[in-house]
């Protein structure tokens, strides 16, 4: 037997020193708002953060040696990320922060030395930030639907389209764009392809900012909406083989995926924290909120629930390591996916209802939880897409029963059966015959 539901005792120290580190020195820094976020600010309270991180070599682990990091399988990331997830702020503290880590990805697995010179060495060690820009207005995140065109003049490409929801934008020095280039080809999975645009090129022109949730002013938050007006690229500005964009998207985005489900099983597990701590805090007339059944119920349903996904998540990952390849792993990503936002939804919801009207205030996280749980249900792609992967992985093991009444008919498992052990029921039949005919002598 293999299983083991235990970590290695070396591993245990970094994940107990992340613990710490995340508690003394990360979540205090996410109460300074944007101070920490200024040029200054990076310098004061991020970048010595980065460095501890980089003295432990925890620094962008999700990496091979090659390129900085580690090497760590997606068990170990996994197990760190469950870390990081309590707070937003950390993943970029531990160099993981998305969408870079993703960008950096196919850009060390992609991109060609010159490309890499310029992009991929600067995005590791935080000097630059960079953008994935693939959705669109008209299409959401479906490849098939794209309208954003490159099309040849002489050595130029010339890209003309509008894209949504490009995280940071605002903030890059790149963008990872998705444009299609071979409209015609018979593959439309081979119709895209995947160009590296510097964000000061002329005609990229961020339309406008748009924010997550409720609130704010329009044209504020992180999520650009960007149109390419006649945006001329050199030929080399193609990131990997032209019309392989669907590919490459598949190596960014599958290991993401656990990424992004075990860091939101960190969450979950702070939102039931707070829960618990609340329940046995808060007292009505009848007592503590923990001594009420129907608490109680809610507590014991967010335990079960997150464990549940935490295990699956887990399991996901430990098959990615064995197999070494996503493909095969496609059913369990997609099960995970699909089971992270009603997760995540239901922990935070009974958590905001457990705190009454300060549950639902912005002087606690649940409602950005609640949020940022039907962010997830969007992101890389959405629910019900995963929905019908999963679905499909499930149901091509199966064959098709033709007869008019399936082979699980229980009559027609019966006849079997009884032929299958005819002489074993002959025998027994024969045995109560005689012992019947003794009783009456």
């Amino acid at each position: 037997m293999a299983w083991d539901f235990e970590t290695d005792p070396e591993f245990q120290k970094k994940l107990d020193w992340i613990e710490d580190f995340m508690r003394e020195e990360v979540e205090p820094l996410s109460h300074l708002g944007l101070a920490v976020y200024s040029s200054e600010g990076r310098q004061k309270f991020i970048k010595p953060l980065q460095q501890q991180v980089k003295d432990q070599g925890l620094w962008a682990c999700h990496l091979g040696p090659e390129l900085g990091g580690q090497g760590f399988g997606q068990l170990k990331l996994g197990l760190m990320n469950e870390k990081l997830g309590r707070n937003g702020l950390a993943p970029t503290i531990f160099g993981c922060q998305a969408p870079d880590s993703g960008n950096a990805e196919i850009i060390a697995h992609y991109g060609t030395e010159k490309q890499k010179e310029q992009y991929l060495w600067p995005l590791l060690n935080g000097d630059i930030r960079s953008a994935f820009s693939m959705s669109e207005p008209t299409g959401g995140s479906d490849p098939l639907t794209f309208q954003t065109r490159a099309v040849l003049d002489g050595n130029e490409w010339v890209i003309n389209g509008e894209k949504w929801f490009s995280t940071n934008a605002k903030y890059a020095k790149v963008l990872v764009l998705y444009a299609i280039t071979d409209p015609d080809a018979k593959d439309p999975y081979r119709r895209t392809s995947i160009f590296l645009v510097p964000t000061d090129t002329p005609g990229v022109e961020i339309v406008r900012n748009v924010a997550v949730g409720a609130g704010g002013e329009i044209g504020g938050g992180n999520e650009a909406y960007v149109r390419y007006n006649n945006v001329r690229l050199p030929y080399d500005a193609l990131l990997g083989d032209r019309g392989a964009a669907f590919v490459i998207a598949q190596v960014r985005l599958g290991g993401g995926r656990v990424h992004h489900a075990m860091r939101t099983v960190g969450a979950c597990r702070h939102a039931l924290d707070l829960m618990c701590r609340r329940a046995v805090s808060r007292t009505t007339r009848e007592g503590r909120l923990a001594d009420l059944q129907m608490v109680q119920e809610q507590i014991a349903d967010s335990w079960i629930a997150v464990e549940s996904f935490r295990l699956l998540v887990l399991r996901t990952a430990w098959l990615i390591d064995k197999h070494k390849d996503y493909q095969k792993v496609r059913k369990d990503i997609a099960a995970i996916k699909v089971a992270m936002p009603k997760v995540y939804h239901d922990v935070a919801t009974k958590a905001a209802h457990l705190h009454g009207a300060l549950g639902v205030s912005n002087e606690m996280p649940f409602m950005h939880m609640v949020n940022s749980s039907l962010v997830m249900g969007i992101a890389d792609g959405p629910t019900e897409v995963h929905k019908v992967t999963l679905a499909k992985q499930i149901l091509k093991d199966y064959q098709p029963d033709n007869d008019l009444f399936p082979s699980y008919h229980i009559p027609k498992l019966r006849e079997e059966a009884q032929k299958r052990f005819a002489k074993e029921l002959g025998e027994i039949r024969e045995h109560y015959a005689a012992r019947r005919q003794a009783e009456k002598a």
